[in-house]
């Protein structure tokens, strides 16, 4: 069994990423595990769409710089990946679009004779690549009624049109795994909020989590959610905030300038010590840059956005099984410490799909806040050992509880005296180590390759796929912090011990985990960045660290 890559091509409304996911479901259903990019630029109609399955043994988390299969549906697919192409690469192509050698369909004709609308050339092409890859008919009839939601029917007459079209060209082998639903990063967050008890989700739409918000509205109804779109994301918090204040465990969903209008009610929730999970989607900027592209420059920002001093959760996951864990216990240690939680991803991982196997299972479990006791007596914000007050909320019996944006006494009260001012920003600080202490048993920073080695690749965020591959072939161990905030420095060095080479790959152009890790007396030898929207390549970047090791 080896593995394979399939690009799928054409213009935005000839659904590629639905294709792209049909060929993965396809891969999967034969055995092999899958990654999907897709990639497309900001436009409703036109421009260049395309996506790339890699279909493996074993997992992976990036796509290669070859592909086995081109899928074209329109002569950009074929001009724009020349450099994919080598010599064993089959071409399928819609022939009235398309002039290339290889298995040519004249797709406008089958959706003519069949009465099929134009954007089921894809499935007139995919039914193309199934014969051709030796796929058996059956597995494609299997797939096409699991995943078409409408129009199964007609979809399976023209795909069997370009199946009958088409000859068994480049054989795909089958292998013994069994198949494993795909999820995008964005549904594994969402399934691990859902894990860690999730009440309410509040979002505006903002690439890259735009589909997070989509798919919980989705399963809202079943899932037992409460699932809102407000006005702009300035009333996505306070809302958030509000169902807070309530008992509610919410989440909200953004991006960077989308971010940018929350930071007041960030600070806010520093303040009134309402919990709250943030998921902050990456993109390229700055300002509205390429929406639809990736990048790794907000890390600063969320470790520092909103005014004052106040502890906070960040965590930044590099593939949907820390997605789906991260997520959860973001949520619980937002309500155990009563801080806002920071989830820091990016378009890569919430816009690819991955074969996913739940964690549910091992995902530790974290205790809830003290409950406080209902009566005239509850302080809101009594001052206690490891800063965290007991929590209750409106409705309980004889208590009033207020919440305060002001420094305030115990009870909530407004208050500028000196001595409660300072009294205040130490159980901020008691709160931010009792966290840093919660942090202690839970798996941080992931590791792979030889741990031994003297050479140490360090890399964060969707990074981590393209690195958990490239360094060990490199002879590199590769650490990965998945906590950012509070930063596990003393983990962070102890699985540093013994590095005489140190190389930090992201994708920013200021080295932004590197900063953080200078803050710790972490020094690197040499960096790997790019910035250009898109992710590393598997042959990229072993090719850039080879520049740079010694």
């Amino acid at each position: 069994m080896t593995e394979m890559s399939v690009l799928i091509g054409g213009r935005a409304g000839d659904g590629i990423n639905s294709a792209g996911l049909i060929i993965a479901h396809l891969l999967s259903r034969i055995g092999y595990r899958i990654y999907m990019y897709f990639d497309y630029p900001s436009l409703i109609k036109g421009g260049h769409n395309f996506a790339i399955i890699r279909a493996s043994p074993e997992m992976k988390g990036a796509c290669r710089r070859e592909v086995d299969f081109i899928l074209a549906l329109n002569q950009d697919t074929l001009d724009l990946h020349r450099d994919l192409v080598r010599d064993r690469t089959t071409v399928i192509c819609d022939s009235s679009r398309v002039k290339a050698t290889g298995i040519c369909i004249p797709i406008p004709g089958i959706l003519k004779e069949e009465g099929a609308p134009a954007v089921m050339g894809n499935s007139c092409i995919i039914g193309a690549f199934t014969r051709a890859a030796g796929i058996p008919w059956a597995v494609l009839e299997e797939v096409f009624s699991r995943h078409l939601r409408k129009g199964l029917e007609l979809n399976l007459k023209v795909a069997r049109r370009g199946y009958e079209m088409a000859s068994d060209h480049s054989v795909i082998p089958a292998g013994d795994s069994p198949a494993l639903p795909i999820l995008s990063g964005n549904e594994a967050i969402g399934l691990g909020l859902l894990h860690g008890g999730l009440d309410a989700y509040v979002a505006y739409p903002m690439t890259p989590t735009s589909n997070l918000l989509h798919f919980l509205a989705d399963i809202a109804d079943r899932a037992g959610l409460l699932v809102f779109h407000p006005e702009n994301e300035i009333a996505v918090m306070l809302m958030a905030l509000g169902l807070g204040y309530a008992g509610k465990k919410t989440a909200v969903g953004t991006s960077g300038g989308g971010f940018c209008l929350m930071t007041e009610g960030l600070s806010l929730a520093g303040a009134n010590e309402v919990p709250v999970v943030i998921v902050l989607g990456q993109r390229a900027g700055p300002s509205t840059g390429m929406p639809t592209y990736t990048g790794q420059s907000d890390l600063h920002f969320a470790l520092h956005a909103g005014q004052g001093e106040f502890p906070r959760l960040v965590v930044a996951p590099g593939d949907p099984k820390q997605a789906f864990t991260w997520s959860s216990l973001a949520l619980r240690l937002a309500w155990r410490y009563q801080v806002p939680a920071l989830i820091l991803c990016d378009k890569t991982l919430c816009e690819g799909y991955y074969s996913f196997s739940s964690p549910a299972a091992s995902v530790p479990r974290i205790d809830d806040a003290p409950a406080g006791t209902p009566g005239p007596s509850y302080r809101r914000y009594l001052l206690t050992d490891d800063g965290v007050s007991p929590l209750l909320f409106p409705g309980s019996p004889g208590t009033v509880i207020k919440v305060n944006s002001y420094t305030h006494d115990e009870a909530g009260i407004t208050t500028e005296a000196a001595e409660m001012a300072s009294l205040m920003t130490e159980k901020r600080i008691r709160k931010g180590k009792a966290l840093e202490n919660g942090l202690l048993d839970l798996p941080v920073i992931a590791q792979s390759g030889d741990t031994s080695s003297d050479k140490t690749l360090v890399c964060w965020g969707s990074t981590a796929g393209a690195c958990s591959e490239v360094g060990p072939e490199l002879g590199f161990r590769v650490i990965q912090p998945v906590v950012l905030s509070p930063f596990p420095a003393e983990k962070f060095l102890r699985a540093t011990r013994g590095t005489h080479e140190m190389v930090v790959v992201e994708e920013n152009a200021y080295g932004q985990l590197e900063m953080l890790l200078n803050r710790f007396g972490v020094r690197a030898d040499a960096s790997v960045r790019k910035y250009d929207g898109r992710p590393f390549a598997v042959e990229e970047l072993r090719a850039r660290l080879m520049e740079v090791v010694s």
